[in-house]
């Protein structure tokens, strides 16, 4: 493969811009360098990440001109020196952070995760991300059984949806909160359904679990994750993922998130039996990137069986191509959907 053989267009954020100041751009494919990989993109999406990046409020803000895309789904077209020829033709998953809004993308082999043949590319990108979150989050935190409640924040959102469905399927009772349109979507995933916005929501979740719940998954952040906390038995989770209650205030997300850590510790020192976590798919990869990615590669495995068999139905609210990344940002961003925006390659 040569560096002229493949046209790659991309879509670049330039700065603090809305959806439609993003860029298009196209050049030619740079060879793969040693242990790396040409992917063709054949799904990625748009999380809560590249939402808060382009207002560049993301806790760990990458510097602009980026081009956004946290995880995609795609076939290898060519690989590097030190790697398997066998790659080329194979589809896998990648998590890239940055970079999955483009036709074509440079990754590095060992970041590769196999996707079967029995699930369709938009239906794996789903739940790439939202779905090992989701799964590290019941299993390797909250470590939930047979038996338990649980209450889930936003159960229409993407990694919601799919809690909601992981929990059932673990034989948890779950009561999930959502805008009223998106009720009868939580029901049939079988959650209880409960408005967000009710004044009495807590109230309500407490006439549903007298004795407390058993884990709290929070999205959300700010001022109310006191009211998740408290709504825990002894010997129950918490478990903060998200910041979305500052998604539209000014400035970076990092003080928010900051002082969210120093109440989940203040929490922790309590000797009440409860615990109180931050979930951060990164976290520990620093500290041994073989055990991490043997995580990764682990769970999203067990996510995409429960895809192939039919037990977990991702939640797809859209579709675009990828010139409409603009449009399907905005679609994400008007919070009227459920589940995930996909973006597709051109037809």
């Amino acid at each position: 493969m040569t560096s002229s053989t493949v046209s790659v267009t991309q879509i670049v954020l330039p700065g603090q811009v809305e959806p439609d100041g993003m860029h298009l751009r196209t050049h030619d494919m740079p060879v793969p360098a040693q242990g790396q990989v040409v992917l063709r993109m054949e799904a990625t999406g748009v999380s809560f990440a590249e939402q808060q990046m382009r207002r560049g409020k993301y806790y760990d803000q990458p510097p602009f001109p980026f081009v956004p895309g946290y995880d995609l789904v795609g076939t290898v077209t060519a690989t590097g020196p030190q790697v398997d020829a066998a790659l080329v033709g194979c589809r896998f998953a990648a998590i890239t952070k940055t970079g999955a809004w483009a036709s074509h993308l440079l990754v590095d082999a060992a970041d590769l995760m196999p996707v079967p043949a029995g699930v369709a590319p938009a239906a794996a990108e789903t739940v790439i991300v939202n779905g090992v979150t989701a799964w590290q989050m019941l299993h390797r935190i909250a470590q939930v059984r047979t038996g338990q409640t649980i209450v889930v924040l936003g159960a229409n959102g993407g990694v919601g949806s799919t809690l909601v469905q992981l929990a059932r399927h673990a034989g948890l009772t779950v009561i999930g909160t959502a805008s009223p349109r998106h009720h009868d979507l939580v029901r049939e995933l079988g959650a209880t359904p409960l408005d967000y916005r009710d004044p009495g929501l807590y109230t309500r979740i407490r006439d549903l679990a007298p004795a407390g719940v058993d884990a709290v998954f929070d999205h959300v952040g700010g001022p109310a994750i006191t009211q998740s906390w408290q709504l825990l038995r002894r010997g129950a989770t918490l478990v903060s993922y998200g910041s979305a209650a500052t998604k539209n205030e000014p400035g970076s997300s990092q003080l928010p998130v900051l002082k969210l850590f120093a109440r989940l510790g203040t929490w922790n020192a309590l000797p009440n039996g409860r615990s109180a976590h931050f979930y951060n798919l990164w976290a520990g990869k620093r500290r041994n990137q073989q055990v991490w990615q043997q995580h990764m590669n682990d769970d999203l495995t067990q996510v995409l069986r429960l895809v192939a068999d039919g037990t977990l139905v991702p939640q797809i609210a859209a579709t675009f191509p990828l010139t409409e990344a603009a449009a399907a940002l905005e679609l994400a961003e008007s919070r009227t959907v459920a589940g995930k925006v996909v973006i597709l390659p051109e037809v």
